[in-house]
């Protein structure tokens, strides 16, 4: 995929994940360190990008209307697996269709009925599809839990580079989010790399900021929160970090 996540897109997922409904673009900024309106950005770039597929509820139909909750393990050609999925989630009643990469026991369909009669009514129309039913079960619970490596870490950085990326010969690709006393702040591109605070080797190639990417010029000003993409001719890294953390605070957490 084209898309690239970083700290930033994986901690939103991970806050999306544990509660979408109750969590918003400002708590999730102040846990990241960055703008209400950049994690808005990010998340418009996520959803546009097919990551973020949808915001779903979570319900439990046995104590909504007590309903019934089922499971059917169904096995399907892998060359129509596709398609019969599609036709499944058509059918009344059915809430979620999984397709396994797997020769057999490959499409997972979950159902609702208000009584056993519907639920049979599912299954003959399950097959009048073509698929074939191997088990089914009565579901009496389901949990659901972020993905942990989305998470936290014990402490979120805020001086080291979001994301990094390697490229051909010594040349890196690095992002970062600008800092209040950070050398750079309230530069010019075009003054900091004459006042030495940036190398000749490093050029900044984007500015994510708030909900907005701007294509930087030499009159661009940068300024805190910024989420900058910088190419490093070089590879030298941590020299590019220098020019947008607060040097004070690097001195005092070494």
């Amino acid at each position: 995929m084209d898309y690239r996540l970083d700290d930033i897109d994986r901690r939103i997922l991970f806050e999306l994940m544990r509660d979408a409904r109750n969590t918003s673009a400002p708590t999730i900024a102040e846990q990241v360190n960055v703008s209400p309106g950049t994690i808005r950005n990010r998340i418009s770039q996520l959803e546009a990008n097919g990551i973020i597929r949808g915001y779903t509820v979570g319900v439990d139909f046995e104590r909504a209307d007590g309903h019934l909750t089922n499971l059917y393990v169904c096995n399907a050609p892998v060359s129509e697996r596709k398609s019969l999925a599609r036709d499944a989630c058509a059918v009344p009643g059915v809430v979620n269709v999984r397709e396994l990469m797997t020769g057999r026991r490959n499409l997972h369909v979950l159902a609702v009925g208000e009584d056993t009669e519907a639920l049979r009514r599912i299954t003959r129309a399950l097959s009048e599809l073509g698929i074939e039913i191997e088990d089914e079960t009565l579901v009496e619970a389901e949990t659901d839990s972020p993905y942990g490596s989305f998470g936290p870490d014990e402490a979120v950085p805020t001086t080291e580079a979001t994301d990094f990326i390697s490229l051909a010969g010594d040349a890196n690709v690095v992002d970062v989010t600008v800092q209040e006393g950070a050398p750079i702040v309230d530069r010019t591109l075009e003054a900091a790399v004459r006042e030495g605070v940036l190398d000749d080797d490093s050029l900044v190639i984007a500015i994510e900021r708030g909900d907005r990417v701007l294509t930087p010029h030499g009159t661009t000003e940068i300024r805190p929160d910024d989420i900058v993409t910088v190419l490093s001719r070089s590879g030298d890294t941590d020299g590019v970090l220098e020019a947008f953390v607060d040097g004070e605070t690097v001195a005092n957490e070494g």
